[in-house]
């Protein structure tokens, strides 16, 4: 894989075994990411792009067809090294967040961090770092009930981006906030694209994540229709 070149799929199908046969939710998708970029998977419910978004993720496996992330064919490992590069090099953020109900903010974002074996002095400065990134390191103690949908959110945001990822996929994550929130979390994550490099992968039908993209990769019916770059 080429030195910029982030993602390649080749010839990506993903079938679903239905009643005597199967439903097709991805027809041979061939699609080129770069580093630094940040796109988005764009279509309607049922369009294959967040099926498209968890085989690049390694939490889906493709039924035909080739994928390869940070120059590793997917393909080629076991569920131990699929998980080790998940940790160590994939950041993901979902619409319902995800929080651990029991654990403080910081802990939340922590968790990651302790999977990588980082020291506890480590783990306090990339914690508070990643929590200063998104505006709410004053929310440190606070446990997720006694935070807001866009509070919740930002610090998913924090744990994803805590170990400073190559890659960061985002499943619909403005689907739970309204229009301010949304517009706050989306412009963080703009400037944590710009300011570490790191690339962004949306999945979303929302109008508000698509006005942000730099690139809009548009799935009809399991298949690229359009792609476009602003």
């Amino acid at each position: 894989m080429e030195k910029n070149i982030l993602i390649k799929t080749q010839g990506l199908v993903k079938k679903y075994p239905v009643g005597g046969g199967h439903f097709i939710a991805l027809k041979g998708i061939d699609l080129t990411v770069n580093a630094g970029e940040f796109v988005g998977l764009v279509g309607p419910s049922g369009s294959g792009k967040t099926t498209l978004l968890n085989i690049i993720g390694a939490l889906d496996a493709p039924s035909e067809g080739k994928v390869e992330v940070l120059g590793k064919d997917l393909a080629s490992l076991t569920g131990a090294q699929a998980a080790k590069h998940r940790s160590e090099f994939l950041g993901f953020i979902f619409q319902t967040y995800n929080l651990l109900p029991v654990y403080t903010v910081f802990e939340n974002v922590e968790f990651p961090l302790l999977l990588l074996g980082k020291t506890r002095a480590e783990r306090k400065d990339m914690v508070m770092q990643a929590l200063e990134w998104v505006g709410i390191a004053d929310k440190t103690n606070s446990r997720p009930k006694m935070l807001s949908g866009g509070e919740s959110q930002r610090v998913a945001i924090a744990r994803a981006m805590v170990k400073e990822p190559k890659l960061v996929l985002a499943d619909e994550p403005t689907a739970n906030l309204d229009a301010k929130n949304s517009h706050h979390i989306l412009k963080t994550m703009e400037k944590l694209n710009q300011e570490l490099g790191t690339t962004f992968m949306f999945a979303t039908h929302d109008d508000k994540v698509i006005s942000y993209l730099k690139r809009k990769v548009t799935l009809v019916d399991g298949g690229i229709q359009s792609d476009e770059t602003s």
